[in-house]
């Protein structure tokens, strides 16, 4: 298995804390917080990982180099303007070889039951898997469906307090569907997801609740290095 790993932002909101080098790579103990990625993802048995970088990208390459040490190939995808998520996939997916590939951002960990993703790539009739989470107030994000395995709704403002299921930022992509993806600065999530299901993409997806956590904001990221500390997170 293939993945792509978007770590191209600027994390702006992470300044305060990390101010030297890019948000996935904010130390995390002895290690960077994209190790951390990266050694779940082995552990599924991604094989080549493809990190597509922008902001002081060669700080990623110098670290992970080839990544002969974790006994995986990785390969980079450079950005010289912010592209997008849609933009850096299409970009990176040149590099991309199999049939079906992940594509996740880089300052987000999340465990999965990755089995039931690798069951996904078995359905012909799928173009994409979304991984979804759920959340206690679903108001603060945009609503995602998933009805009998299928997304039906996505992005969708609620004001109501109430729980529900939110996109992870976790993907599955069957590779024909890079194609569609327009050269340029492109959002996956406000712009090409709501637009294949207008297009009756076929979307599927599942709800995981395993261990999430974003470090875009310093509460986070110090929540996280808590976690790893007492053992809440291990690899």
């Amino acid at each position: 298995m293939q993945a792509v790993l978007l770590a191209g932002g600027l994390g702006t909101r992470l300044r305060s804390v990390v101010s030297d080098r890019p948000k996935p790579m904010a130390l995390i103990l002895d290690k960077p917080f994209m190790e951390y990625v990266v050694l779940e993802l082995i552990k599924f048995g991604v094989t080549h990982i493809i990190f597509a970088v922008g902001y002081k990208g060669s700080m990623v390459e110098e670290y992970f180099k080839d990544g002969k040490q974790w006994g995986i190939l990785i390969s980079y995808s450079y950005e010289e303007e912010l592209l997008g998520t849609a933009g850096a996939i299409k970009r990176a997916g040149k590099l991309v070889t199999e049939d079906w590939f992940l594509a996740l951002n880089a300052d987000t960990f999340y465990q999965i039951d990755y089995s039931r993703l690798t069951e996904l790539t078995k359905k012909p009739e799928l173009d994409m898997a979304l991984v979804l989470r759920e959340v206690p107030d679903v108001s603060r994000y945009g609503q995602a469906v998933l009805t009998k395995g299928r997304l039906t709704s996505f992005d969708e403002k609620i004001e109501e307090k109430r729980p529900g299921t939110i996109n992870g930022g976790f993907y599955l992509i069957h590779r024909p569907l890079l194609d569609t993806i327009p050269e340029g600065k492109v959002s996956l999530e406000h712009e090409m997801i709501p637009g294949w299901l207008s297009e009756d993409k076929r979307i599927g997806g599942i709800i995981n609740d395993g261990y999430f956590i974003d470090i875009g904001i310093p509460e986070d990221y110090y929540r996280f290095l808590n976690d790893v500390k007492k053992g809440t997170v291990t690899i």
